[in-house]
């Protein structure tokens, strides 16, 4: 009997496809039968999609991968049936030494994702996992565990990335941060997918047109899984996954460019004069985070409720780090002044003005207080630092709700957390900035560090230095980096500094592009001020 017939058989004795529902799902999976042959129960290969891996823990992560034999068909090309997925985790890429395994149960209702939350392994290790369904085998991936807790390690490595506009150019990027060496983890800052519909050749758009979206802007929940799933087929992507331990966070394109709160872009301004109420706007951002929940290797804690989730989390690393992962999205104030970049208006100033929201401001205060590690990695979507453009500011940043960055701020003073490093993306430029106590006085004494990642694909190829990025730093003394290439940052903490360097790709809209340093900087512990590396 083959593995194929001995796995049917056992469905059979577990009872998880039961009669005539079950049986019909099974003829559906595969090709007629014939009599005395055993059939697959795939049409095709189911983890084309790719694994995952994240959220390490001391003694575990997360481990994901999706059945989608046909991943551009509705459903992935599955049936609507639950099904089992048999997962492995071991010491070794080949699988000599198992160290956990079990059963996992791929549903429909989430698109036949598997989000399995491994423990019981030992810190501070790798280890390499994969999956088993229907008789096929899906590709291994590589974990880590974090350090034990109170463990004092020599060093802790991450990249950090994000704003991957598939139309704009090639995932490039992605490949070389799967061979980079030894990281901890990969945060991704957001910006997983983008929304719009897809563009044909001579259309007129935003950036380069490389290689076409399929299907309209992403509204109902199908429209989202296609579009992640057409992300996720991308091979360097997988490659990143498969490599490392991810983080990841959504910023605006998981849903809706520029989306705050409650309010959709489509606000009833001027420029959207048909508006989208909140509670018409609240049913496609529940089918946003449930396909994004769907395709990430996240925890059970940050499945959706509806149009809301949980998705600002802490986690440590041994005593060298705490990462605190912020989600400046869904609590936050509608953009003041009608959005975009303009001269502040009256509302800007606001002193109630929340970007956090009053909950996850006192949960990072809180977290930030009773931190026992070295440095406080706020992991985050947009730049934090001022930043001051030619004509004003952008309400979509931190710029435009001084008076919640000033709380965060005066908190982080009044706590004397050790050695803040901001994380940001979002604007599609390399950035590295100073943040003062007092980000308007550049008197004010330094109180944190951030280093804000280019993007990987978004906006198309790029220049190390624009005219615009003149100006950036002509009018803002306090950032010292600015680089207009695509790519994506690497940092290295030590118990004494932590040095980030800056990657870039000299070009994103073909293949074969090589990886280059753009800079190295430097923050001392004890010394909240870059340094040039």
């Amino acid at each position: 009997m083959n593995s194929t017939a001995r796995h049917i058989l056992d469905l059979s004795r577990r009872g998880l496809l039961r009669g005539a529902g079950g049986l019909a799902a099974l003829a559906a999976l595969g090709p007629a039968a014939r009599p005395g042959v055993a059939q697959p129960l795939f049409r095709a290969f189911p983890f084309t999609l790719g694994v995952a891996s994240g959220e390490p823990s001391p003694d575990g992560f997360v481990i994901w991968t999706r059945l989608a034999p046909e991943p551009l068909a509705p459903d992935g090309g599955m049936v609507r049936a639950a099904l089992p997925v048999a997962w492995e985790v071991a010491e070794d890429e080949r699988f000599a030494r198992i160290a956990a395994r079990g059963e996992a149960i791929a549903r429909p209702e989430l698109a036949h994702a598997v989000h399995v939350e491994v423990s019981g392994l030992a810190p501070g290790r790798p280890y390499f996992y994969r999956f088993r369904a229907g008789g096929e085998v899906s590709a291994t991936g590589r974990s880590r565990t974090a350090p034990a807790p109170g463990a004092a390690t020599d060093r802790l490595r991450f990249a950090f990335a994000g704003c991957q506009h598939y139309e704009h150019g090639l995932f490039t990027a992605w490949r070389h941060i799967a061979q980079e060496a030894d990281l901890d983890f990969v945060f991704h800052y957001g910006d997983y997918i983008y929304e719009y519909r897809g563009r044909v050749p001579g259309q007129p758009g935003w950036g380069p047109l490389v290689r076409p979206h399929l299907g309209e802007e992403t509204i109902a929940l199908a429209d989202y899984r296609l579009r992640y799933a057409q992300y996720r087929l991308d091979p360097d992507l997988q490659a990143a996954h498969a490599a490392h331990p991810f983080l990841t966070s959504y910023d605006d394109h998981e849903v809706d460019n520029n989306w705050a709160g409650a309010i959709s872009e489509e606000d009833g301004s001027p420029r959207f004069p048909i508006a989208v109420p909140p509670e018409t706007f609240a049913l496609r951002k529940a089918a946003a985070f449930q396909a994004w929940y769907e395709h990430m290797p996240l925890r059970r804690a940050a499945l959706p409720r509806g149009p809301d989730i949980t998705a600002y989390r802490r986690l440590d690393f041994g005593t060298m780090a705490r990462v605190h992962v912020l989600d400046t999205r869904q609590f936050r104030d509608d953009q003041p002044c009608g959005d975009g970049v303009k001269a502040p208006c009256a509302e800007v100033h606001r002193p109630d003005a929340q970007m956090l929201g009053a909950a996850q401001e006192a949960w990072l205060l809180d977290g930030l207080t009773d931190s026992p590690a070295r440095w406080n990695i706020l992991a985050q979507q947009v730049p934090m630092m001022r930043r001051l453009l030619a004509s004003g500011i952008s309400m979509d940043k931190w710029d435009a709700y001084p008076a919640a960055r000033q709380r965060l701020l005066d908190g982080i003073r009044a706590r004397r957390a050790a050695n803040p490093v901001v994380l940001s993306g979002d604007v599609h430029v390399a950035l590295a900035a100073t943040i003062r106590a007092r980000p308007e006085d550049p008197e004010s004494a330094p109180v944190a560090a951030e280093f804000t990642a280019t993007s990987i694909t978004s906006a198309g190829d790029g220049a190390p230095m624009t005219p615009a990025g003149e100006e950036v730093l002509r009018r803002n003394p306090d950032i010292a980096l600015f680089h207009g290439q695509r790519g994506y940052c690497v940092a290295e903490a030590t118990a004494a500094r932590m040095t980030v360097e800056f990657v870039a790709l000299p070009f994103v809209t073909r293949e074969g592009a090589p990886r280059e340093t753009a800079a190295r900087l430097v923050v001392e512990a004890g010394r909240p001020g870059l340094q040039r590396g």
